[in-house]
């Protein structure tokens, strides 16, 4: 029996970060299909499925930076916590933001888990690697 892959939306502006995410999850055991939403909007109508977004798939995980345009990741993250049909979704904060403050708002807002971002690249794939071990192999995901 073949299981479906996991969906993960990545919701990052920095094409980078975006790259080595999906470099990242290839390199791992469990199959994925990533969707990128490069700002904040973009995710909330993903998320909704509004406009182009209307057939999109609903997420297993959403990888959610802070540092996002348009609406940031506190505000997307309050937005999904809210509503009934999004709020189980495992929210991680992918962040290079280390402020106590964000921190703490994320986890107001009940962020599922809050990672910052290795600098280096590897330390960078190692722990994308350990996001999808815990989250899409130890852990039971709402279907």
């Amino acid at each position: 029996m073949k299981l479906n892959p996991a969906h993960i939306l990545l919701v990052e502006d920095n094409e980078g970060d975006i790259l080595l995410t999906k470099e990242a999850f290839e390199e791992s055991r469990v199959q994925t299909e990533i969707s990128v939403a490069r700002n904040g909007q973009e995710a909330l109508d993903f998320l909704f499925k509004r406009g182009a977004y209307k057939e999109a798939k609903k997420p297993d995980l959403v990888l959610l930076d802070i540092n996002i345009p348009i609406f940031n990741g506190h505000e997307v993250l309050m937005k999904i916590k809210a509503n009934e049909q999004l709020k189980k979704i495992p929210i991680i904060m992918l962040t290079t933001s280390s402020n106590p403050k964000d921190i703490d708002t994320a986890y107001i807002n009940h962020c599922n888990s809050y990672v910052k971002k290795p600098l280096e690249m590897e330390d960078f794939l190692n722990a994308i690697l350990k996001i999808e071990e815990f989250w899409l192999q130890l852990s039971t995901l709402d279907n």
